[in-house]
């Protein structure tokens, strides 16, 4: 890793992803508070200092006023491979655990770093045109005005083998595609059953 200055450092004009409005100013934000953020996770440039990772971090950094900017040089990729490493610089691969996010991180926090929190509970209004309700025979007014509620289930080594084990069984006595069609089914059928004794 070098220290350039950022003025020998040139944005890549086939860059295909940017950070707009909000999200870039929070990023110029982070790097005026965070600055070795950036000595972690240096623009990647090639031989002829075009970024390759890291174009809206080098804007941000043009926009928070430093002289100088972490560089890693990736000059012995092909032309192909440069390629291939914005694009693959650029996915997010995994997912967030937001139950660890949740419990573990104070949310303000996590939006001010720049992270989207998804709406949970009372935040979102139950859409019966966007949301599949299946073969349910709900009231006519037990959509409207309701509210969308998580239902997380917390298994360990042993509980959760079994719940796929009885997923897969029930799913084929009930003919459902996925485990909430088939707990809905479940609890239709033990509702039913309840009610003939």
């Amino acid at each position: 890793m070098e220290r350039v200055d950022i003025r020998q450092v040139r944005s890549n004009p086939d860059n295909p992803r940017v950070i707009k409005d909000y999200k870039f100013k929070k990023l110029v934000k982070s790097i005026k508070e965070f600055p070795q953020m950036l000595e972690l996770r240096p623009i990647v440039v090639n031989a002829d200092m075009i970024v390759l990772g890291g174009n809206m971090r080098l804007r941000a950094c043009e926009a928070a006023g430093l002289k100088e900017v972490p560089v890693i040089f990736a000059d012995n990729l092909t032309e192909e491979q440069q390629r291939e490493f914005i694009i693959k610089d650029n996915s997010s691969f995994g997912e967030w655990d937001w139950d660890i996010l949740a419990n573990t991180w104070d949310t303000d926090l996590l939006k001010d770093w720049g992270l989207d929190i998804p709406k949970w509970e009372d935040e979102d209004t139950f859409d019966s045109d966007v949301v599949d309700t299946g073969d349910y025979d709900f009231p006519d007014d037990a959509l409207e005005g309701s509210h969308v509620k998580m239902v997380q289930l917390f298994l360990n080594t042993e509980t959760e083998p079994l719940l796929k084990e009885w997923e897969l069984k029930l799913r084929e006595v009930h003919g459902t595609d996925n485990l909430t069609d088939t707990i809905f089914q479940v609890m239709k059928k033990a509702y039913e059953d309840s009610n003939e004794g």
